[in-house]
């Protein structure tokens, strides 16, 4: 009897404790995020703001592992991609260098009558002409020949070096504003000449970069000259052709505030410098708008809400003229931060580029944009990412890059999923942790910004799915439930398409090669193949209920997922 109850005893506390680790369990499991999608209720077209990149050294451009990207960007939109480069007008031998690039369009005969050459930039332009793809034709910037202070003019600047020595002869006014109006005029008349009437007219010109901070070494008022000479000479070369301004950076700073409101209040009724009549030609406005992430405890953490709160400020500023709050907007460098050739290596906050960490944030904070312009009643026209590519450096280095080498990173394929949704922004419940608000005003330090982005057209419906957090740490994956409703089929087809650690993520590849800096041609290959976007399952046919599908699925931390339905 005592051996019996001694075993009823031991039986009934093993059966009690594993009852209770099923219980502690179940109370560890998390609940699934819910997002609910109502694809009857349109919020707006989904323009393709995120069909905009650029970067600093044009030479770039028509270099081996350049075209090979121009190529790739071309390919993943419907629609034209626009290209945006620096140093069109930069005097030099058009060798390519961080922070630098030329194209000599500009010297002086011996007795200082101008020499046009576009030989460079007509190389630049063609290749983003082949490939269906349209320039924003800076312009800029200053010629030596032309330059008001030209020594020094061409800096050796590399990563590590003071960012503040880039700035060389390039940067000052030029020492005739009627000369460099008359190359601007040229370059838009050869423009016109080899593209055509028609190509150039669907082209934006624009004057200078950041004019507010040390890309110019001018005042205000000498850049605003500037402008006025350059739109007037783009505009007797080609009445039709559309030019904008001022490209400054940081509207939510009070001096680049300044800068800005001085630029638009001129335009709206200042006395122009060429005509002497009122107002300036303005056919779109730009501004820059950059995050701000840091090392923490060993950390890198981000900063989406310095970000959003530039673009919120610029808005703002050009909402609050009604003559001008209907132009167009391109923000024209739109970032995680600053430098794009400052390398992770001697800059550690930027260890977020190589992984997933870039690719989820591009996911959360383009449809913040969307959400800010909608709240102030702007005309969002495009969101630069300045990033390119960087020609025969070390593999996944940690420059701001798409691709490393010709093999594709992460973030390049948020742009790929970004390319199949068209149509129209339908709505996302904004029940979650997360509104544009709320992330403008806070980042994202709390809990994780688990939320969707969602379009749909006559076929076809489309829903981004991140799990962001701006501390880059992988925690376990989430449970997300999404949704959708108003779905108007029987059956449907799905596609998953996934980017995290294990999908479409050619640096974790790289990683378990042992990090190799000289890959073998058959591990170039499989990085390659590793670059691109992968599905996370093969397709499945879902059958609709009273308008709706349900779809479960872990998303891990700083995951990307993308759902298409078609019927």
């Amino acid at each position: 009897m005592i051996i019996k109850n001694m075993l009823r005893w031991i039986l009934s506390g093993f059966a009690l404790l594993v009852f209770s680790k099923h219980c502690s369990a179940q109370k560890t499991k998390q609940k699934p995020v819910a997002i609910e999608i109502n694809l009857a209720v349109e919020k707006g077209l989904a323009k393709p703001i995120w069909a905009w990149f650029g970067y600093d050294e044009p030479n770039y451009t028509y270099m081996k592992d350049g075209k090979k990207l121009l190529t790739e960007i071309s390919q993943l939109s419907k629609v034209p991609v626009y290209v945006r480069a620096h140093s069109m007008f930069v005097t030099g031998d058009g060798v390519a260098a961080l922070k630098w690039g030329s194209t000599n369009v500009y010297t002086e005969d011996k007795k200082g009558n101008p020499v046009y050459d576009w030989a460079i930039v007509d190389k630049i332009f063609d290749t983003y002409i082949e490939r269906g793809m349209k320039p924003i034709a800076q312009i800029g910037f200053m010629p030596e020949a032309l330059s008001s202070k030209p020594q020094p003019y061409r800096h050796h600047w590399k990563p590590g070096d003071d960012y503040n020595d880039i700035y060389t002869g390039w940067a000052y006014p030029p020492n005739s504003y009627e000369k460099f109006a008359e190359l601007v005029f040229q370059w838009v008349k050869h423009s016109v000449k080899r593209y055509g009437q028609a190509e150039v007219e669907s082209w934006y010109w624009e004057l200078w970069n950041e004019p507010n901070i040390s890309y110019w070494k001018g005042t205000t008022e000498e850049y605003i000259k500037l402008y006025d000479y350059s739109a007037d000479a783009v505009k007797r070369a080609l009445p039709t052709a559309k030019i904008g301004g001022p490209e400054v950076t940081g509207p939510n700073w009070d001096v680049s505030a300044k800068f800005f409101r001085t630029f638009l209040d001129h335009v709206v009724s200042g006395k122009n410098y060429v005509t002497g009549k009122t107002g300036s030609p303005l056919d779109v406005i730009t501004f820059h708008a950059k995050g701000n992430p840091k090392v923490v405890d060993g950390i890198v953490r981000m900063d989406m809400g310095t970000q959003l709160r530039d673009i919120n400020k610029g808005f703002e500023i050009v909402a609050s003229y009604p003559s001008l709050k209907n132009l167009p907007i391109i923000i024209g460098e739109s970032d995680p931060e600053g430098c794009a050739a400052c390398s992770e290596d001697l800059h550690p906050q930027n260890a977020y580029r190589n992984g997933t960490m870039y690719s989820s944030y591009t996911a959360a904070s383009f449809p913040r944009k969307h959400e800010l312009a909608d709240a102030h009643g702007v005309n969002l026209l495009g969101a630069v990412t300045w990033a390119f590519e960087f020609e025969d450096q070390p593999w996944f280095r940690g420059f701001r890059d798409l691709a490393t080498n010709g093999v594709d990173k992460p973030v390049l394929n948020v742009f790929r999923m970004f390319g199949m949704m068209d149509g129209n922004r339908v709505e996302v419940k904004q029940n979650l942790a997360y509104n544009f608000e709320k992330l403008r005003k806070e980042s994202v330090r709390g809990e994780r910004d688990i939320n969707a982005f969602a379009t749909k057209n006559d076929r076809e419906a489309a829903v981004m799915v991140w799990n962001y957090h701006d501390d880059n740490k992988i925690v376990e994956a989430s449970p997300v439930s999404v949704q959708l409703n108003g779905v108007k089929a029987k059956r449907v087809q799905v596609q998953h398409y996934r980017i995290d650690q294990e999908h479409s993520n050619a640096y974790e590849v790289w990683k378990k090669m042992g990090s190799p800096q000289k890959p073998t041609a058959e591990q170039i290959a499989t990085l390659e193949h590793a670059g691109q976007l992968q599905t996370l399952t093969s397709p499945q046919w879902v059958n609709v209920e009273k308008e709706q599908i349900k779809l479960d699925f872990d998303l891990p931390a700083q995951g990307v997922s993308l759902l298409k339905i078609i019927w």
